[in-house]
């Protein structure tokens, strides 16, 4: 910035300088990105490399199901299997699942949505970012070491992650790659939560926020309270590797339980930061898509505060064949956590009930999300059962359960945000008809790749391994979920094609081309430097709606 004085220097000492601020040359190409503090740029930068790892950890998922699509396969090795589905796990859940949604959308859309005009601290938001960044460079890069990457899953199971076990730098890079990308997520997490409560507009109090934005704030509470006991638990893993410290090993007195109750204290609770920005993005776009307030808006916060607080309390069901663990307390609260969620699924029906709704391409994603999260938390419920977990522990049901609560429900939550929200990042439409092949496609890829997968788990087919002999029972259900996965690959490959189609020729999106409903569609698209040039009244949660139709102005909140 320029200061600029239109009055000379012998008149500073009788009247006061009226001064001009005129803003100096902006940054650009390379040096924007890598040096900007907008929370916008932040955000975009968090979700195009998000995006880019779920296609990586998308191609080492085809490579997992090329390797078992038929019995006796010798596609890879059982060493290159091994870091196939380590890398896939792990990618996924700290690369993409995670920042996407509450790093990504997090970062563009809160201050937009409350009426800030950034986040509460810029440059450590810039940290954040190149943090994140590099944890996913240096996991990624343990491909380039002589014994490979990280091959012990990504739970991270002791004492296979002892240094006799798992010689080599790819562990090593593992594991600082995750503990940099948890620092990210914390420091993002103080963050967020900070600009939530001391950066609202006036007229935004607490109960009038977006549910997206109470989705957030439950999510950052909940990684401030699990992501420290994992760093907590790499630290006393890399002691074990280098410092020999045996900690985690039974050979010297150590304890391998103490890093699965460690690891899944955190990985529990890690399952809702990856769904309830997701249960947000939800909640907006059906609301929008419906033309309605949100049903039981108080409601849906009550059952996200209750989720947020019993998710602390559920890690032991990962945790049933151990014999270490209170079988009774840990199965009723499994149960209990199933009641916030319905009535999450409740509301959802209640905000599109009777609604004008718009059958586009975000409204497909997310009915798709119902449709996958509701079977996948069917299957939960099964699995909360400790008598039923016995018996399909460690097989393919918890594969395909798994991933109907994890790609079927957070990722088709994900796509639905993206075609929901490309609009007012880029200014341009996305192609609807582009949009919807895809969609369809994903569907009957994803349900194919992985519905035969819970018959391969009653059928006794353990996860994690790299092939099997022919006479098991198990040859054609693998073939087919193979099939679903490369038909599903094909699907995300059609949005990616939209992606760059629409940035290029997509349709002008103008300013609300949703008529949509909270504050970040009261500024152009995309948003200026300082995001809002004026604010409409806030005098309930959906104050553009309440603007721009007077005559049906929410009592909600007056």
């Amino acid at each position: 910035m320029t200061l600029i004085q239109d009055r000379p220097e012998e008149h500073l000492v009788h009247e006061p300088v009226l001064m001009e601020i005129v803003p100096g040359p902006r940054p650009r190409g390379l040096v924007k990105y890598i040096t900007s503090t907008d929370h916008k740029q932040i955000g975009l930068n968090y979700l195009v490399t998000s995006f880019i790892g779920f296609l990586f950890a998308g191609l080492l998922a085809e490579g997992i199901r090329t390797q078992l699509i038929v019995p006796n396969n010798h596609f890879v090795t059982e060493s290159v299997y091994n870091q196939l589905f380590t890398m896939h796990g792990t990618i996924m859940l700290f690369v993409f699942l995670g920042p996407f949604a509450f790093a990504g959308l997090g970062n563009y859309l809160i201050p937009l949505m409350i009426g800030a005009p950034d986040m509460a601290f810029p440059r450590f938001n810039n940290l954040s970012y190149w943090l994140y960044l590099g944890g996913f460079l240096v996991m990624s890069c343990g491909f380039l070491t002589n014994n490979g990457a990280a091959n012990f899953g990504w739970f991270g199971y002791a004492p296979l992650t002892e240094a006799i076990h798992s010689p080599g730098p790819g562990a090593d890079m593992w594991i600082i790659g995750v503990a940099l990308t948890g620092f990210s997520g914390i420091f993002t997490a103080v963050n967020i939560i900070t600009t939530i409560f001391t950066l609202r507009a006036p007229g935004m109090v607490m109960f009038r926020m977006p549910v997206f934005v109470w989705n957030q704030l439950v999510t950052m509470f909940l990684l401030l309270l699990a992501f420290p006991v994992l760093t907590a638990a790499f630290a006393l893993l890399w002691i074990d590797r280098h410092l020999d410290g045996h900690f985690y090993d039974p050979t010297h007195g150590g304890q391998p339980i103490l890093w699965q109750n460690l690891f899944w204290f955190f990985g529990h609770p890690e399952v809702y930061i990856l769904a309830l920005p997701y249960f947000g993005i939800v909640t907006e776009v059906l609301a929008t898509m419906s033309k309605k307030p949100v049903f039981g808006y108080k409601g849906m916060i009550g059952a996200t505060l209750s989720i947020g607080a019993l998710s602390m309390g559920v890690w032991a069901h990962h945790m049933y064949t151990t014999g270490a663990v209170l079988l009774p307390f840990f199965a009723a609260l499994s149960l209990l956590i199933a009641v916030p969620t319905g009535i999450k699924f409740f509301n959802w029906i209640g905000t599109m009930w009777r609604g004008t709704i718009t059958l586009n391409t975000a409204f497909l994603f997310c009915c798709g999300f119902l449709v996958m999260f509701l079977f996948g938390g069917i299957t939960g419920i099964i699995l909360a059962q400790p008598v039923l977990d016995f018996q399909l522990h460690n097989t393919y049901f918890i594969v395909a359960h798994f991933h109907y609560v994890m790609f079927g429900g957070s990722a088709f939550a994900g796509l639905g945000g993206i075609y929901y929200w490309y609009p007012k990042m880029t200014g341009r439409m996305m192609d609807e008809r582009l949009g919807k092949l895809s969609f369809l496609v994903l569907l009957i890829g994803f349900n194919l790749c992985f519905f035969p997968q819970h018959d391969l788990g009653l059928r006794g087919m353990p996860r994690r391994i790299e092939t099997y002999n022919a006479g098991m029972g198990w040859n054609f259900l693998n073939m087919i979920s193979s099939i679903g996965a490369y038909i599903a690959g094909i699907g995300v490959l059609l949005t990616v094609i939209n992606l760059f189609y629409s940035y290029r020729r997509g349709q002008i999106a103008g300013d609300n081309p949703w008529d949509g409903q909270t504050l970040e569609w009261a500024c152009s698209s995309p948003p200026p430097d300082h995001n809002f040039e004026a604010l409409p009244p806030i005098r309930s949660e959906r104050p553009v709606w309440d603007a721009n139709h007077p005559d049906q102005l929410t009592k909600v909140g007056h």
